[in-house]
């Protein structure tokens, strides 16, 4: 089972570091093979909002740098793990921008999901999803809109099953890994 962990530390983040970096020795100590990426060490760009991964180059964005890679990684992966310090809810900017980048992974024709307008899937297979959101202190208000916002986004890459879990700065990151591959494996979302 091959697993991505798209790390969305920021600079200086050692607290997500360490919760990225234990949960793929977990993960690793459990037979998968697991892509991590720090993705504040990329070279990334943002999306240009062109829609060529869409229309000239079918699945394949524009702009050649590490996004491209991302993109691949993650299509080729069974389970795709969005690790983030929590910012209004949402994902780090660095991972916002990987986020944004793997929109060559769906079609731009469109079909109905439980009566809502979405994306068709451009490939027969997609990874499961799961984040893992990291705050200061616990705030049941993020946390509902970090989990939310993985469900959406499950939606829109076709993940075949999804999870989130929010934890707090105070926690040991490798008791939160070792919890979590727990519930990755329990829950098949690998």
């Amino acid at each position: 089972m091959n697993a991505t962990i798209l790390n969305g530390a920021l600079a200086g983040d050692g607290f997500v570091d360490a919760v990225a970096a234990a949960l793929q020795d977990a993960l690793q100590a459990q037979g998968w093979t697991v892509r991590p990426w720090q993705l504040a060490d990329e070279k990334l760009a943002f999306c240009l909002g062109c829609f060529e991964c869409w229309t000239k180059t079918p699945g394949l964005c524009r702009i050649d740098d590490a996004g491209r890679d991302v993109a691949e990684t993650l299509i080729r992966s069974d389970l795709a793990i969005f690790v983030t310090p929590i910012t209004f809810g949402g994902y780090s900017s660095a991972l916002k921008k990987a986020v944004d980048r793997v929109i060559p992974l769906i079609s731009p024709f469109f079909q109905r999901i439980d009566g809502e307008v979405h994306h068709h899937a451009r490939y027969a297979r997609y990874p499961a999803l799961f984040g893992l959101g990291v705050l200061p202190k616990s705030h049941p208000i993020q946390a509902e809109i970090f989990d939310t916002l993985i469900s959406r986004n499950a939606i829109n890459l076709h993940a075949p099953a999804h999870g989130s879990r929010v934890i707090a700065r105070d926690q040991d990151p490798i008791t939160v890994a070792g919890e979590l591959t727990q519930i990755l494996s329990r829950e098949a979302l690998a």
